[in-house]
C-alpha cells in the first residue's frame, strides 16, 4: 500500500452560493480599495484649477497600465497553478512544497521583469506619452506623475503575484487586509503630501509608491504563515499515518531516513527555478502576457481617441472610466471565486462540477453587476461632484452619464469567463479570445471614428468601450462552449 496517498476520500468541493459569497466578498471588498486609490486621486487632481492636470492624470494613468499591467499575467498565472496544486493536494492527500514553488517563481520573476523595465525606463516614457497623443501641458504633468511612480514598479509587479496565490487558495481574507492596507496608507499619504506639504502630482505618485512598499511586505509575512501552517499540517498528517502502520523496522528506518533528509537551501533553489519549470511557467505566462498587452492597447487606443478631442473630452472620460474601473474591480470578486473554484473542479477530475461552478459563478456575477448598475444610477451625479468641480468637465459627463451607468452590465460576462479561463489556466485559448477581439476592433473603431468622430467623438469613442467589452465576452463564451472538455482534461494531466 502507498504510503503517498490518503486512503481517506476528499472533502467535497463546496459549490453552494454561501461559499461563492464567502469567497467573493472579501476580495470584492479589497478590489474596491483598490479603485478607490485611483478615484481619491482623481478626485483630488480634479480640484486643481486647470483640467490639463486631469487630462495628465488620466493620460498617466493609462500609460502606467500600459506598463504594468501588460506583466499582471503574474497574478493570474499563480492564482490558476495555486488553484490546481490545491485541488491535487486535496485530491490525493499530498502537501510537499509545490504551493511554495509557485509563489517563489512568480516573485523571482516579478523582481526581473522590474529590473528590465528599470532598464527601459526613459525609452517607455517617452514612447508611450507620444503614443497616446497627448497635449504639451498634460504631457508633462503625465510625465511627472510617471516618474515617481517607476521607484516602486517591483512592489508593484510583486503584489501580483502574491494576490494571485491568495486568490487560486481561495485565501481571499488575507488579500483583502493585503489590498485594504496599501489602499489606506495610500489614500492617508496622498491627502497629506498633497495638501498638507503642497506637493501636487509629485505627492500624488508619491502616495501609491509607499503604500504598496508597505503592502508588500504585510504579503510576504502572510504567505509565509501560511506556508508553515501547511507544514505543520503536513507533518501532523505523517505522524497520523506512522502510527497507525504496522510495526516494520526496515520500513521504519527508510521512512525516517527520508523524513530526515532535508534539502539544502542551494538544493531547494535548484527545484524551484529549474529552467523546465521556469520556461513552463514562463510558457503560461507568454499567452496571458500577450491578452493582457492586446487587451491593454485596446484601452490605450480608446485613450488616444479622447487625448486627439483635446483636454476636455481626454478629463471627463477619465472620470466616468472610474465607474468602469471601480466596477470591474467589484465584478472581479466573483470572478477570483469562478477562478478558483473552476480550477480546483477541473483538477479534481469532476466535468459535472464544473459546469455546476461555471454556473453558480456567472449567476451570482450578473445579479452584481444589475445591484452596481442600481448603485451608480443613484449616486452618479453625487459620485462626480466628489471628482471634479470644473464645470465643464461635470456637464459633459452628466451628459453621458447613462452610458457609463451601464458599463457594469456591459463588462459582466468579460469578467466572468476572464475568471473561468485563468481558473483552467487555458493559455492558448485566452490569447486566442484576444487576438480575435483585437483583430476585429482596431480596425471597427479606426474606421467609426474616421467616418464619425469629428462630428460625435464622444459616442464613438463609447461605442469602442462597449464594443470591446461585449466581444471579450462572445468570443470567450463560444470558445468555452467548444473546447471546455478539452481544457478540463489539459488540467487533469498537469502536474507542477
Amino acid at each position: 500500500m502507498s504510503h503517498s496517498q490518503s486512503n481517506n476520500p476528499p472533502a467535497p468541493l463546496d459549490l453552494s452560493y454561501k461559499h461563492i459569497i464567502a469567497i467573493a466578498t472579501p476580495v470584492l471588498i479589497a478590489n474596491l480599495a483598490m479603485p478607490m486609490q485611483g478615484a481619491i486621486d482623481v478626485a483630488v487632481v480634479g480640484h486643481f484649477p486647470e483640467p490639463f492636470y486631469l487630462a495628465g492624470l488620466g493620460i498617466a494613468s493609462q500609460l502606467w497600465l500600459l506598463i504594468l499591467v501588460s506583466f499582471n499575467f503574474l497574478q493570474y498565472a499563480s492564482s490558476g497553478l495555486a488553484a490546481q496544486a490545491l485541488g491535487r493536494q486535496v485530491a490525493t492527500g499530498k502537501s510537499g512544497t509545490e504551493l511554495a514553488d509557485i509563489l517563489f517563481r512568480s516573485l523571482g520573476l516579478a523582481v526581473i521583469l522590474a529590473a528590465i523595465l528599470w532598464l527601459c525606463k526613459d525609452w517607455v516614457i517617452a514612447l508611450g506619452l507620444q503614443l497616446l497623443g497627448a497635449q504639451p501641458s498634460s504631457q508633462q504633468a503625465a510625465h511627472t506623475y510617471i516618474d515617481i511612480r517607476y521607484f516602486g514598479i517591483v512592489f508593484e509587479l510583486m503584489n501580483y503575484a502574491f494576490i494571485g496565490w491568495f486568490a487560486g487558495q481561495g485565501k481571499t481574507k488575507q488579500m483583502m487586509m493585503v489590498q485594504l492596507l496599501i489602499s489606506t496608507i495610500n489614500i492617508v499619504l496622498t491627502l497629506s503630501f498633497v495638501y498638507l506639504l503642497d506637493m501636487g502630482l509629485k505627492g500624488v505618485a508619491l502616495g501609491t509608491v509607499i503604500g504598496y512598499a508597505i503592502g508588500c511586505s504585510t504579503a510576504f509575512l502572510l504567505a509565509r504563515r501560511i506556508l508553515s501552517q501547511n507544514s505543520l499540517s503536513q507533518a501532523n498528517s505523517k505522524t497520523t499515518k506512522s502510527s497507525q502502520q504496522s510495526l516494520n523496522p526496515q520500513l521504519d528506518a527508510q521512512q525516517n531516513g527520508q523524513l530526515n533528509a532535508q534539502p539544502s537551501i542551494r538544493q531547494r533553489l535548484a527545484e524551484i527555478y529549474a529552467l523546465e519549470k521556469m520556461l513552463s511557467l514562463f510558457s503560461l505566462n507568454k499567452d496571458i502576457f500577450i491578452r493582457t498587452i492586446l487587451l491593454t492597447l485596446s484601452f490605450a487606443w480608446i485613450t488616444r481617441l479622447s487625448a486627439q478631442q483635446g483636454d476636455l473630452v481626454m478629463a471627463t472620460n477619465a472620470v466616468l472610466l472610474q465607474v468602469l474601473s471601480i466596477s470591474a474591480f467589484a465584478l472581479d470578486g466573483v470572478a477570483v471565486a469562478a477562478e478558483s473554484l473552476s480550477g480546483q473542479a477541473a483538477a479534481r477530475k469532476g466535468h459535472a462540477l464544473f459546469i455546476k461552478a461555471l454556473k453558480r459563478t456567472g449567476v451570482m456575477t450578473f445579479w452584481l453587476a444589475v445591484g452596481l448598475s442600481v448603485l451608480w444610477l443613484i449616486f452618479l451625479p453625487t459620485f462626480l461632484d466628489l471628482m471634479t468641480d470644473i464645470p465643464s468637465v461635470t456637464s459633459l459627463a452628466l451628459e453621458y452619464r447613462y452610458i457609463a451607468i451601464l458599463l457594469p452590465i456591459i463588462g459582466a460576462g468579460a469578467y466572468w469567463l476572464d475568471g473561468v479561463m485563468f481558473g483552467l489556466t487555458a493559455g492558448s485559448k485566452i490569447r486566442q479570445v484576444a487576438i480575435i477581439v483585437a483583430a476585429i476592433f482596431f480596425p471597427l473603431t479606426w474606421f467609426i471614428y474616421q467616418k464619425f468622430g469629428s462630428t460625435y467623438a464622444m459616442p464613438v469613442i463609447w461605442f469602442a468601450v462597449y464594443w470591446l467589452l461585449l466581444s471579450r465576452f462572445a468570443v470567450a463564451a463560444l470558445m468555452l462552449w467548444r473546447h471546455k472538455s478539452q481544457l478540463i482534461a489539459q488540467v487533469k494531466q498537469t502536474e507542477s
